[in-house]
């Protein structure tokens, strides 16, 4: 069984233990080298929970409360009278400051939403900074009884304490080795995700492992399975991962890359995206976390150093194809995973670029052949694993699934392909049998090679499905499935972009992550100062704190679909302009252009632009606000009719007014 604290124990048995005792039971669990300044640090919690303690004593106590999805321990945290209390110590602190309420905050919101124990329970987080005066707490609660983080200077811990629970409803006593050892049932961001997976934790430790999330486990599974049978048979082949937004395609291919990384050195894997904001996105954060870990332990380490041992786990796409253009040479990697695969490119846009940016006057080939013809180099095996996202192209040239399908077909059809049954449908499809092309390969349906089931939405795993009835015009599906997703899922819409930002601000607590978010065509919420024309620098943008202009936090710079695509947020703020809008009962889709909106008649711009809104009203991991602007009957480009009927629809499909 897991150990979830460094020592545990009942508060009366910790008022007998002795300081040396319970010193000891902490230095023998930690696993790096004890410096003063922890030792010392403990040995103040020790006296000063002794000295308040005492008329606690049927409750409980853990010391470095592990909280797995942060990779953090919790200073001290308490169960008194059915109330868990989550306490961070700051030795020496002359003030309670903004990072600090926000650290304990993100712990009880932590338990609070992925440990199962803590799920109906009232979590009250509470920092203690030793050097500050007496502080006055008022108990403000949320709905889902997670407690505004109360301040105390550590003298006054016994009374907040009681404050606390004589203003909480009594609570049924907890049994505390049942409720620590409760399920531990973590989503994680993609940015935590990468972080905690380089760091050689497996996907099983950090993602959900309830029932309508165990695909993605069977995802990597099976994956792992192919790799091995082609490694076995000296076979090529190739394996698509289809899933709805959200669902963890990203996270099963870094998961892949993650594990081969770390295995025999023949089996060299690296994860490609041709997605230029995740790359750097998450090479950045990866590194900052290895620069963070160094310092905790006593090292020292270059952020320089760190960003280049990072850059083999994750590579830009457009890399890789370059660098196997300029030599014959097979790849060193045998296994490489494709994220974001259904953006590569079709001949035409693939032979422009080349043309245009790298002076190549005769490609000849599609995006999908030429990465394929790659690794076809290889003389002995390799497995390609290609990650796609249904309805998720948004740029012209991407050419989706079936430019695979077709380039297997046509120069590699010695190669085993691996799919799912979902390559039927629409989205990926693009109205071809897809299933009677591969009739001709030695292919085989492995259903777990679908994921189903969004776990970025943890609060609404129907929210996805809701989208695309929204994109599809359904109402009445629309409606049904919101009406599931309502209670658990805020999602209202405004007219008012100030209440927007409002409502996110008062929404996010802790680190929680929010921003504006705005199709790259909504070219006329300029008025409502919001330009989409402005680039977002996304490390500073998705990475930066709450006191940086330049992050999303501040609400001033917006991401659109191309910064935001296969990244996320806590809580979003849906900015929709005249560019997608409803139209006697039908979508209605159009660019600016010079002065003025021109209607979309090519098949491919529609999509692309009908799925730019899909990936805008999937990025919200909690919650969103969809803002849709009144218009300006003095402004032709913007008059009221723009903008009202979609209001209405989408009211029309359950979303409320803020």
């Amino acid at each position: 069984m897991i150990e979830r604290a460094y020592y545990k124990n009942k508060i009366s048995a910790f008022l007998v233990d002795s300081q040396s005792q319970i010193l000891g039971e902490l230095a023998n669990k930690h696993h790096f080298a004890l410096d003063i300044m922890q030792k010392n640090a403990w040995i103040e919690q020790i006296i000063d929970l002794k000295r308040h303690l005492g008329y606690f004593q049927d409750g409980d106590i853990f010391f470095e409360f592990s909280i797995p999805r942060m990779g953090k321990r919790v200073d001290v945290l308490l169960l008194i009278g059915g109330v868990i209390f989550v306490i961070e110590y700051k030795v020496g602190a002359q003030n309670h400051d903004t990072h600090a309420i926000d650290q304990v905050t993100d712990y009880a919101l932590d338990l609070k939403n992925f440990h199962v124990g803590s799920h109906e329970k009232y979590v009250v987080p509470i920092l203690i900074s030793t050097k500050t005066d007496r502080q006055t707490n008022d108990i403000r609660c949320a709905e889902d009884h997670v407690v505004v983080a109360l301040r105390s200077n550590g003298n006054d811990l016994g009374e907040i304490i009681k404050q606390a629970l004589s203003e909480i409803p009594v609570q049924e006593k907890i049994e505390a080795g049942e409720w620590a050892n409760s399920g531990y049932k973590p989503t994680p961001t993609i940015v935590e995700a990468a972080q905690a997976l380089y760091q050689k934790h497996s996907v099983e430790e950090i993602s959900r492992s309830d029932a309508g999330a165990t695909n993605l486990t069977h995802t990597s599974q099976c994956i792992s399975e192919i790799i091995d049978f082609s490694k076995g048979n000296g076979r090529k082949s190739i394996c698509f991962v289809t899933g709805v937004p959200g669902a963890g395609k990203t996270l099963a291919g870094l998961n892949i890359s993650a594990q081969r990384l770390q295995a025999e050195k023949e089996e060299y894997a690296v994860f490609l995206s041709g997605n230029g904001p995740l790359v750097i996105v998450l090479r950045e954060a990866l590194a900052r976390d290895k620069v963070a870990r160094a310092k905790e332990q006593g090292q020292k380490l270059r952020k320089n150093a760190a960003a280049s041992s990072v850059s083999a786990f994750i590579q830009n796409i457009h890399h890789f194809r370059d660098e196997g253009y300029k030599s014959d040479a097979a790849p060193l990697e045998q296994v490489v995973i494709f994220d974001e695969a259904q953006r590569a490119w079709n001949q035409v846009y693939a032979e422009k670029f080349m043309r245009r940016k790298r002076g190549v006057k005769d490609f000849g080939m599609s995006e999908p052949e030429f990465l394929i013809s790659l690794m076809d180099r290889k003389h002995d095996w390799c497995t390609i694993v290609c990650l796609i996202g249904g309805g998720q192209e948004i740029n012209m040239g991407e050419a989706g699934l079936v430019e695979w399908i077709d380039a297997l077909q046509k120069r590699f059809n010695h190669w085993d392909v691996y799919y799912s049954d979902h390559i039927a449908h629409k989205n990926y499809s693009w109205d071809q049998n897809l299933t009677s092309k591969l009739a001709s390969f030695r292919s085989e349906r492995k259903e777990a090679l679908h994921l189903s089931v969004s776990i970025r939405s943890y609060r609404a795993e129907k929210l996805s499905a809701f989208v695309s009835a929204v994109i599809d015009g359904e109402i009445d599906v629309a409606s049904r499935l919101y009406s599931a997703i309502q209670k658990t899922y805020p999602l209202v819409l405004t007219r008012d972009i100030g209440q927007a930002r409002e409502w996110l601000r008062n929404k996010a607590r802790g680190t929680e992550r929010y921003g504006l978010v705005a199709s790259s065509g909504a070219i006329r919420l300029k008025p409502e100062g919001i330009n989409v024309k402005t680039s977002i620098d996304p490390i500073n943008w998705f990475l930066n704190d709450k006191d940086d202009v330049r992050s999303s936090y501040y609400l001033e710079d917006v991401a659109t679909e191309f910064d935001i695509q296969g990244l996320e947020l806590d809580w979003t703020g849906v900015c929709w302009d005249a560019d997608f809008r409803r139209e006697s009962d039908i979508w209605g889709l159009y660019a600016f252009k010079g002065t003025r909106w021109q209607y979309v008649n090519d098949m491919y711009r529609r999509v692309y632009l009908a799925n730019a809104y899909r990936v805008l009203l999937t990025r919200a991991r909690q919650g969103m606000v969809v803002f849709v602007p009144k218009g300006d009957e003095q402004d032709y480009t913007r008059p009221p009719k723009f903008y009202d009927e979609t209001f209405e629809f989408l009211s029309s499909c359950g979303i409320e007014k803020a």
